[in-house]
């Protein structure tokens, strides 16, 4: 069975259990799209109004947005995989619940072991804390590390870039570290790990926000 195929067969099985969390308030579920082969997997938070209508995640401002930094660091949206940690619309677009989020992390996990991503970008706190659950985003945000064996990159979700122009302008700095891990892993872990051990060393190091 191919990549592809593993991943409509999760699609299928998220569709028959219809007594999952936001299952009878959505549209359609969103599950997940882009190369099943690519290096990268970008992980949100939940679809919003536009993912909802279409099927399909960030394709919204905010994903519009994603895909030109994607095209930033000269890559296509088609080249990387892109999905959420919860797969339907929370009502009005609120946060998803830790009971929410549970609930799909079962389908998020058969995604990531079926693709096997060299790098995982989480967009936003909500994904963040999947792998880093005490982290705060505004002092992790761009610095990657790895984890369980693959280089994970906290950044904003796309949606705060919109809304805040520094939230813009650190983003922009943050992608660029991507092209980085991917010409030369070791070396950028090997500089973040060391800022980072400077940052919490230093009394007077104040957080970006």
């Amino acid at each position: 069975m191919s990549k592809r195929e593993e991943l409509t067969k999760v699609e299928q099985e998220i569709k028959s259990h219809q007594d999952l969390p936001l299952m009878s308030g959505c549209t359609q579920v969103v599950f997940g799209e882009g190369d099943p082969e690519a290096q990268i997997m970008f992980i949100g938070e939940a679809p919003g109004y536009w993912e909802d209508q279409k099927g399909r995640p960030f394709v919204g401002n905010a994903g519009q947005l994603l895909d030109k930094f994607i095209e930033s660091i000269g890559l296509k949206r088609s080249q990387v995989y892109i999905t959420n940690v919860v797969k339907c619309r929370p009502p009005q677009n609120r946060d998803p619940e830790p009971s929410e989020i549970e609930a799909y992390a079962p389908y998020l996990n058969k995604q990531i072991e079926i693709i096997q991503p060299k790098i995982i970008v989480t967009l936003g706190r909500f994904s963040m804390n999947k792998f880093l659950p005490k982290a705060k985003i505004s002092e992790v945000h761009g610095q990657p590390r790895r984890i369980n064996g693959i280089i994970v990159i906290p950044m904003f979700h796309p949606a705060a870039a919109l809304r805040s122009t520094s939230v813009m302008e650190a983003a922009k700095k943050d992608f660029q570290v991507i092209k980085q891990v991917l010409a030369d892993p070791e070396s950028v872990l090997e500089t973040s790990t060391k800022e980072s051990k400077e940052r919490e060393s230093d009394p007077n190091q104040m957080p970006l926000f």
